[in-house]
């Protein structure tokens, strides 16, 4: 990671680790780098640090910022450099970014078990016949596993619970048809003509 080396006496050998983004420096011990000494403003610069390296820009301090000598306001800085704060001398060791970003190791289910008629059973639900696969990262799942959105006036979507890509029915597979209003009024038709029977 991109650092600077103190080389003033007193202070000699002290490393400052920049952090991506912007790193405060100054004699305020909230700064994110704060270096206690009477020549350097309390904030006395800004070391920005991005893929393109490290730009110093001075904060209106009273004793400046330099680099290779040279007063600055804002200046791009290289592995080698002298830079100085007020009377504190620094070398620019590295501006190289090392951006680590971690892997993620998802753990894949089970394959799914197929029955001697073909059927399929669920891998999270082993007593479950698997209805849907997705069509993205092709996992199978029962109806349990599967991520209903409804739309208003529409057919619902059936999202996967890995990927949230569109799920399809497994061949064969049918949904329940839904009963009309009529076939309402037949079930409670058939529950009342049943009650008077009996008596």
């Amino acid at each position: 990671m991109a650092r600077l080396l103190i080389k003033t006496d007193g202070l000699e050998n002290r490393t400052l680790e920049l952090r991506l983004g912007v790193n405060h420096v100054g004699r305020n011990r909230d700064c994110d780098l704060p270096i206690n000494h009477p020549t350097v403003s309390s904030q006395h610069c800004e070391l920005i640090l991005s893929n393109d390296g490290i730009v110093l820009r001075d904060c209106d301090s009273t004793n400046g910022s330099f680099v290779n000598g040279k007063r600055v306001r804002e200046a791009w800085l290289e592995a080698g450099q002298e830079m100085r704060l007020g009377d504190v001398e620094l070398l620019v060791e590295s501006t190289e970014v090392n951006i680590a970003i971690p892997k993620f190791e998802r753990e894949r289910p089970k394959p799914p078990v197929v029955l001697a008629d073909g059927a399929m059973i669920c891998p999270r639900h082993l007593e479950t016949p698997a209805t849907f696969k997705c069509t993205n990262c092709r996992e199978i799942m029962c109806s349990a596993c599967v991520h209903v959105m409804k739309i208003r006036g529409g057919q619902p979507l059936f999202l996967c619970p890995i990927c949230s890509h569109k799920c399809e029915r497994l061949a064969g597979e049918k949904p329940k048809p839904k009963k009309g209003f009529m076939g309402f009024l037949e079930t409670v038709r058939l529950k009342f003509g049943h009650g008077r029977a009996e008596k």
